[in-house]
């Protein structure tokens, strides 16, 4: 290769603005001399009315030719240097041949390069050179006694001028639809690091959330039994240790989650057939959970956003109420499951009405599966969770 392909795809004159190849495209520049050189000498030999290709014919040549090693650097002037080196070529009467390769070569880079205008313009004065030169000049120009060029040859001069710029425009055009490809390719990254990034938030939030509350709860039974009641304070230190360990355990399969993210996870994500084990754990931090209905078979997804909202609701509680009892009721039809959290109050902190994370949380995680979440004071006193989530798996569903 001549340059270095960018990684990702495409080579480095198909990004857009202006680019600085590392290498010299010396091995194509080497391969189009070589070739005009030689096609041109074997062309010759069939236009024996033509000027003979002697020495300042071959330097015409290679000039034009070595001219396209600037071609990515300075598009402009190689895309007019070849073109005045070929019309001098032909005003000097020399044979016809592949002499036009280098102004394709260097028109196409101009256009590929965003100098449209400037390619145009030269394909322009080449043929308009070349029509002067062939229907006219031909008179006071080598070879002598030269006979003006059948239009019929001048239309497929013309017809290849136009060839060299639809395949220029071509090539442009597939440059900045690959332009476009690549910059929604690295948007699309970007929105799925970010919402990712979202996901393990939530994730991490909702586990400490909860087992921090009860760990709370826990610590202040403890202290306040340790001397009256030994037996109650261990058990609030039981019930510390085990609730440390299941956060820990479930904090360390998210970050497993994000050092792997090509594997698949260690233990299975929590659903709905663990809210027996929540309601325990709600116990324990002295909340008691009634819970109504059964759930229906969801999928992974689902699943995991109903735990995580009951989970979040009952530490809600936990935190935030003065009431002792709640309730969790489930129903659904075919098409929703519907998760209603109700406690009796009244409200013990000021941040009770639902404008912090968690509850900001629980509508992210119903609003990605398609659903809602309705959170407020009920009329009767209390506070009430409702969660509406689609049972059918929508495209905004986190992929598991």
């Amino acid at each position: 290769m001549d340059e270095q392909w960018v990684r990702g795809g495409g080579p480095p004159w198909w990004r857009r603005g202006p680019v600085v190849p590392t290498r010299w495209p010396w091995r194509s520049t080497l391969l189009v001399t070589v070739f005009v050189l030689g096609g041109s000498t074997f062309a010759s030999h069939s236009q024996p009315d033509r000027v003979h290709l002697d020495f300042y014919a071959r330097v015409l040549l290679v000039v034009g030719s070595v001219l396209l090693l600037w071609r990515h650097r300075y598009p402009v002037w190689v895309a007019f240097g070849t073109v005045f080196v070929t019309v001098v070529y032909f005003g000097a009467g020399y044979p016809y041949g592949p002499v036009f390769l280098p102004v394709a070569i260097g028109c196409f880079s101009a256009v590929v390069a965003g100098r449209r205008r400037v390619a145009w313009s030269a394909l322009g004065v080449l043929w308009v050179a070349h029509l002067l030169i062939a229907h006219w000049l031909y008179r006071w120009l080598p070879p002598q006694h030269d006979h003006g060029m059948p239009w019929g040859r001048e239309l497929a001069v013309a017809a290849w001028v136009v060839a060299v710029a639809a395949v220029s425009e071509l090539a442009r055009t597939r440059r900045e639809q690959w332009a476009r490809e690549r910059a929604e390719r690295a948007q699309a990254a970007r929105r799925r690091a970010d919402e990712e990034r979202l996901r393990m938030a939530r994730e991490l939030h909702d586990v400490l959330a909860h087992s921090i509350s009860v760990i709370n709860v826990q610590a202040g039974v403890g202290l306040a039994l340790l001397d009256s009641d030994p037996e109650q304070a261990r058990t609030a230190l039981t019930t510390i240790k085990a609730a440390s360990k299941e956060a820990l355990g479930e904090v360390r399969q998210v970050l497993d989650s994000l050092r792997t993210p090509g594997d698949a996870p260690r233990a299975p994500a929590p659903g709905l057939d663990r809210l027996p084990e929540l309601v325990q754990q709600a116990a324990s931090a002295g909340l008691t959970v009634a819970v109504d209905g059964t759930p229906p078979r969801l999928s992974p997804g689902t699943d995991l956003a109903a735990f995580r909202i009951v989970q979040e609701a009952l530490t809600n509680v936990v935190r935030h109420s003065g009431s002792r009892h709640a309730r969790v009721h489930l129903d659904h039809d075919p098409r929703e499951l519907r998760l209603r959290i109700d406690d009796d109050g009244p409200a013990t902190g000021a941040d009770a009405g639902g404008s912090g994370n968690g509850l900001a949380g629980m509508r992210e995680r119903a609003a990605a599966l398609g659903g809602t979440i309705e959170a407020g004071p009920r009329p009767d006193g209390g506070f009430r969770v409702l969660a509406v989530l689609p049972l059918k798996v929508t495209p905004k569903e986190d992929d598991r």
